[in-house]
């Protein structure tokens, strides 16, 4: 399995196209949610990813402050179902984390999490800041992870 961490301008149209279609695959297909997975927030992104023979395993983008919330953020966290239950999740949460603390330091992480994530999220230090609330018919919670320099 190889990682990738790159800018939009990094990515091939393979890679541009291979994520897309993970996360219409998962997002909108597997969670059966019909919403705008393109919304134009790509190009200002980081996209963290890890393939394996061609096939996006593992994916999510990183969003800089001031382009969705005040704060980082992480979003399209996925695993693709081939590759679920081998720790990726985790391994890419890491990375992600890594990442934004080095490039936004010290702002805080903003998530928009599935509530059923809520202690997966939890166990990297994000906090519940918001009662529970539909998004696209799926329940979700904000959580923040809060860093000091």
């Amino acid at each position: 399995m190889q990682w990738h961490l790159k800018s939009f301008e990094q990515l091939s149209g393979d890679e541009v196209y291979r994520i897309l279609r993970e996360r219409v695959n998962v997002f909108v297909l597997e969670q059966n949610c019909l919403y705008p997975e393109i919304d134009g927030k790509d190009p200002l992104c980081h996209h963290l990813f890890v393939e394996q023979d061609g096939q996006i395993a593992a994916y999510c983008r990183l969003l800089p402050p001031g382009l969705a919330y005040p704060q980082a953020s992480i979003g399209r966290v996925l695993v693709n179902d081939a590759f679920r239950g081998r720790g990726l999740a985790q391994e890419l949460m890491n990375r992600a984390i890594a990442f934004l603390s080095v490039e936004s330091q010290p702002v805080p992480i903003k998530i928009q999490a599935q509530h059923y994530l809520e202690k997966f999220y939890g166990s990297f230090g994000f906090r519940v800041i918001s009662d529970v609330y539909p998004e696209d018919g799926i329940p979700h919670v904000d959580m923040l992870l809060e860093r000091s320099e």
